[in-house]
């Protein structure tokens, strides 16, 4: 009887966590956009009109921004000194990492559901949910800090009233609320339409940022760059976070934390890791690329090899004209070139980060909409809003329902405190493309693959590892809010995501992974 009991209960916890993890099939993803879309249930097609050029256009967009233009003076006064090449390096190696099996995945599996996709495809179902809601979290949240951070400068600009603009005094931010729909209405528009607009962004403060890397390097001084690692130095106690402030990986160790050396460096790295995020967004857009197996991995990793080159140049000419202490934290560029005595390059600078902060509001839109179609289409979300426009050929409503949800967060959330949310969500949607592709290698060895990571699983699972290692450097209080947001993301997919998922629902191309 005992035995009985035990297997009934065995097979029922099996059974449960069949349903858990069921999985949709490769090969269903790779032709969902070429089912037709008067059959039942299916959406109409997005068109294919972006090339790899585009891509990296839409990456740099996202990329290139906020993280540039305030983070190198921050973290270089505090923590890195002008060790902060090395700081912007190490992040960029491990974005480069993640990006190498974004490459893998966005190559064979062309979707706009992105990681989502590939953890569906690969871990199961309530797996895809979470890093969907994750990836919901990451947009909408840094499209609403850049509102704010582009709203500030407006307001710097035209001395506007800071109880209507500006990054943290204002009641009812308007100027976040006009440039989210600004950008929102050209996200609706078409993809053509936000190709074109994040292209001529891109080229502005790229030419920008090679005008202070050309002009900036013959005003460099030896003596502000030695010693390049600032010796190792105790925190000042006011400056000593504690409690739910602290680092994960001081809370665990119970060391104290220090300023310079090379912990400092590396705790810089995890910070100014946002300065990468967002890149992944163009794995969003593998349906709308017209040869995604050539294009999409050339724009992922286009994407980083420019941003990255233009990082380390940028904070190599920054603390070389100026000594790192003499930084200024909210604008270090332009009143670096001040210092100096070209306090007109301040304009020009100050324009590219105008563009900057816009385009990264545009492609965090764009991205948005794209998972949500991702997940009306699978029935996660009601398939009504993520319809394809007619007209449009995007994702209209639900384009226009997360603009809307931007604006009202930009609007009346001071969230320069919740900026670290964003790296931490970047870096948990790179852990799981990371295992994605190691799981799919062995689940689905013969599948066509364009573009491959090399030394698999030693390179992926490396991925991995960094990932987990700069996250370890983020406060506790951050990873608290964001167990809070998953945890919400549950609830939203036990009530009704579960119940009207096709997947769960028809019952076709569903792969039983327990026990597989």
């Amino acid at each position: 009887m005992r035995n009985d009991t035990i297997t009934l209960f065995c097979m029922a916890l099996r059974g449960t966590l069949r349903q858990l993890v069921r999985t949709k099939d490769v090969d269903d993803v790779i032709h969902q956009n070429d089912a037709d879309p008067t059959e039942e249930g299916h959406h109409a097609k997005l068109d294919r009109r972006l090339t790899s050029w585009d891509l990296m256009g839409f990456g740099i967009g996202i990329v290139i921004g906020t993280g540039i233009f305030t983070l190198t003076g921050t973290q270089a006064k505090d923590n890195a000194g002008p060790a902060i090449v090395i700081s912007f390096l190490i992040a960029g190696v491990v974005a480069v990492l993640a990006a190498i099996c974004y490459a893998e995945l966005a190559a064979a599996v062309p979707t706009a559901g992105s990681s989502y996709t590939y953890a569906y495809t690969t871990i199961g179902e309530i797996f895809a949910w979470i890093i969907a809601w994750d990836l919901i979290l990451e947009f909408a949240l840094g499209a609403a800090v850049v509102a704010r951070g582009w709203s500030g400068y407006l307001q710097h600009a035209l001395d506007l009233p800071h109880a209507f603009f500006g990054e943290t005094d204002s009641t009812v931010n308007l100027g976040a609320v006009l440039i989210v729909a600004i950008i929102g209405t050209i996200a609706t528009i078409g993809i053509r339409e936000s190709k074109l607009v994040t292209n001529a962004l891109v080229v502005v403060k790229v030419s920008v940022c090679v005008f202070v890397i050309v002009l900036g390097i013959f005003f460099v001084k030896a003596q502000y760059i030695t010693p390049y690692i600032p010796p190792s130095k105790p925190l000042d106690p006011k400056s000593q976070t504690t409690g739910l402030e602290q680092p994960l990986w001081q809370w665990i160790t119970g060391v104290d934390a220090t300023a310079f050396g090379f912990t400092g460096v590396l705790i810089a790295a995890a910070v100014v890791f946002f300065a990468y995020s967002g890149f992944e967004a163009v794995a969003n857009l593998g349906e709308e690329t017209k040869d995604p197996a050539k294009d999409m991995p050339r724009g992922l990793l286009g994407t980083l090899a420019i941003c990255t080159l233009l990082y380390v140049m940028v904070c190599f000419v920054l603390t070389g004209m100026v000594n790192y202490t003499d930084l200024s934290e909210g604008a270090p560029i332009s009143d670096a070139f001040s210092q100096v005595g070209l306090g007109w390059a301040g304009v020009l600078i100050d324009i590219a980060a105008i563009a900057g902060l816009t385009s990264v509001i545009l492609v965090d839109i764009v991205a948005m909409g794209r998972i949500g179609f991702a997940l009306c289409r699978d029935g996660l979300l009601p398939t009504r809003i993520g319809a394809v426009h007619p007209k449009f050929r995007t994702p209209a409503t639900i384009t226009i329902v997360t603009s809307v949800a931007v604006a009202i967060l930009g609007a009346f959330i001071p969230l320069g405190t919740l900026a670290e949310m964003v790296s931490i969500g970047t870096l948990f949607a790179f852990l799981v493309v990371s295992i994605a592709v190691v799981v799919l290698r062995r689940t689905r060895p013969r599948m066509k693959r364009p573009f491959r990571v090399p030394q698999v699983p030693i390179l992926p699972i490396t991925s991995a590892v960094a990932c987990v290692a700069l996250m370890s450097n983020l406060a506790i209080e951050t990873w608290l809010r964001f167990l809070v947001w998953l945890a919400l993301g549950l609830v939203v997919y036990f009530v009704y995501g579960r119940k009207h998922s096709r997947l769960g629902t028809s019952g076709k191309n569903a792969r039983d992974t327990v026990g597989a």
